[in-house]
């Protein structure tokens, strides 16, 4: 019966898997601890950059214009004020219309605030969002040099712990994705190496016989790829459940509505997870069979 190329290397990958159960399954066993902590932190990062995104959309730096101001001079500034490198959006609100959310705020006790239709103490103003939340500080020095502005305010602390915490996260992520990636190449190239030793013998007669160093590296680099590729399916299905556990905290989901945030759909990363767990379980495999093949290879 003849065996084309592909189909022999192939089947001897999963021959080597099912030779060293035990060997395999240590490996197995690393690889979906390093891509389950990856992956932790891959969806906490992308729900960080998700609620910076929320908050972008929504937080406004509210600008306070002098009562003296007349119409042509709001006018005015509001055209310095979309003028000014990182505004995304600008929208006017009038005396009136503040004294009504502060009547909205109040709720039933908003009957306190009656007198204050004929005089009323509240300023006009712009509430202002940007493009890019780490702009904050600077967008609000060119606003307070403005002339009619009386004062800025906005959630600058929020923001900018938002904005580091998400920073902090990608480092982090990068950074354990490193080691664990050096770990499991480390882990896989010594289970293969097992069974390299093993077939020593057999791996030197096939030198002498012709074969290249491609055509026996390749059984145990699929080897090390059938590893990486289960691994990868076993640790989406835990962080999926993981997952799905967190979005049903019902107290965790109200604080989050609470503040306006909302967590991303598990499926709304999946493709990316996908990408990510097959270009590592492939890459791992294939580096780990490589470094582990090296010596018995210089025949």
């Amino acid at each position: 019966m003849k065996y084309n190329v592909l189909t022999y290397l192939i089947g001897e990958g999963f021959s080597n898997v099912f030779k060293n159960k035990k060997q395999a399954m240590t490996s197995l066993g690393m690889m979906c601890v390093t891509m389950l902590i990856f992956g932790v932190f891959f969806v906490i990062g992308q729900n960080l950059n998700h609620f910076v995104d929320e908050v972008e959309s929504e937080q406004g730096i509210q600008v306070y214009i002098e009562k003296t101001a007349t119409d042509a001079q709001i006018q005015e500034l509001r055209t310095e004020l979309l003028s000014i490198d990182g505004v995304n959006t600008i929208e006017y609100v009038s005396a009136e219309d503040a004294l009504q959310i502060m009547k909205n705020k109040f709720g039933e006790k908003s009957t306190l605030l009656d007198g204050y239709e004929e005089y009323n103490p509240l300023p006009a103003s712009y509430v202002i969002t940007l493009t890019d939340l780490t702009l904050t500080e600077q967008v609000q020095n060119q606003i307070r040099q403005m002339d009619l502005v009386s004062d800025i305010t906005s959630s600058d602390q929020t923001i900018n712990t938002l904005v580091k915490l998400a920073r902090g996260i990608r480092i982090g992520t990068y950074a354990i994705l490193i080691f664990l990636v050096i770990f499991s190449v480390f882990i896989i190239a010594n289970t293969i190496k097992l069974t390299v030793h093993a077939r020593r013998r057999e791996i030197s007669i096939m030198k002498y016989v012709g074969a290249t160093n491609s055509f026996i590296r390749w059984p145990f680099a699929v080897e090390g790829m059938i590893i990486g590729l289960i691994s990868g399916a076993v640790s989406i299905a835990i962080l999926a459940g993981i997952y799905y556990l967190v979005m049903q905290n019902s107290t965790f989901i109200q604080f989050l509505n609470r503040i306006n945030l909302t967590m991303l759909q598990f499926g709304d990363m999946l493709n990316t997870i996908i990408i990510i767990y097959l270009v590592l379980g492939i890459g791992i495999g294939v580096l780990g069979s490589t470094i582990s093949m090296r010596k018995y290879l210089k025949v």
